[in-house]
């Protein structure tokens, strides 16, 4: 038991770092909400309830052009798709456990905990010590998560009008999109999907967006069997 608790505040500990990243997308979160007009109860409920920044700035953009609940919940859903693949890697530890705490861990999973407790070194411990660590880390990104949205509906609430933060929705996804962009694949992607959402931004209900990430999973997809064979055949050519 002793070891339980150590492996949770580990994670705690490692968590850390990542907050200055976490507490600005918060602030950003919590004073947007409150520029559209919602009620800090409801930017409060939904920050609960979402748990994630990204789907959340995706529904208040839906919400403020006043798109069908269908769109908004079909617009999260692919947003967070990503969680399904997080969430099978993490089955084997997680499975067995009852489901409050199966259900409530995984209510908590984010990428920053999905990143921490899928390196190698914690890959490598049993168990027991796994599920405290993933909990040290879930929990202490919840709290931090909840106070920096808050501390952002304080901010807003103070914030003039005329200042329209709604800008700040579009500029936060811009921000990780150029952190995700490693590679040349990656940027293909981008560019695929940037310029689908452009062309497609007429279609009813912000549906265009639903299309610009259907394409660029598409082009995910297919890019690599297309470029591979004729960079290999390049690198091939170079050493003759």
């Amino acid at each position: 038991m002793k070891n339980d608790r150590k492996q949770f505040w580990l994670g705690v500990r490692d968590l850390m770092p990542l907050m200055s990243g976490v507490l600005p997308f918060g602030l950003i979160t919590g004073a947007t909400g409150m520029s559209l007009g919602m009620d800090p109860g409801m930017v409060v409920g939904m920050t609960a309830l979402f748990f994630a920044g990204s789907a959340q700035l995706a529904a208040y953009s839906l919400i403020q052009d006043n798109a069908p609940f269908v769109i908004i919940v079909a617009t999260t859903m692919v947003i967070n798709l990503r969680f399904a693949i997080y969430s099978a890697s993490f089955a084997p530890i997680l499975g067995p456990l009852p489901k409050r705490y199966r259900f409530s861990l995984a209510y908590i999973l984010s990428d920053q905990v999905y990143g921490l407790c899928s390196m190698p070194v914690q890959m490598a411990k049993n168990r027991s010590e796994r599920i405290w660590y993933l909990a040290g880390v879930a929990l202490a990104l919840y709290v931090t998560w909840m106070i920096s949205v808050i501390l952002g509906i304080v901010l807003g609430a103070g914030i003039p009008a005329h200042w329209s933060l709604e800008f700040t929705i579009p500029l936060a996804f811009l921000a990780m999109l150029v952190t995700t962009i490693t590679s040349r694949l990656l940027l293909m992607v981008a560019v695929i999907s940037g310029c689908c959402a452009i062309a497609f931004q007429l279609l009813p209900f912000n549906s265009g967006f639903i299309v610009a990430v259907a394409a660029g999973v598409l082009g995910g997809w297919l890019l690599p069997g297309w470029l591979l064979p004729g960079w290999l055949k390049m690198r091939g050519a170079s050493h003759e």
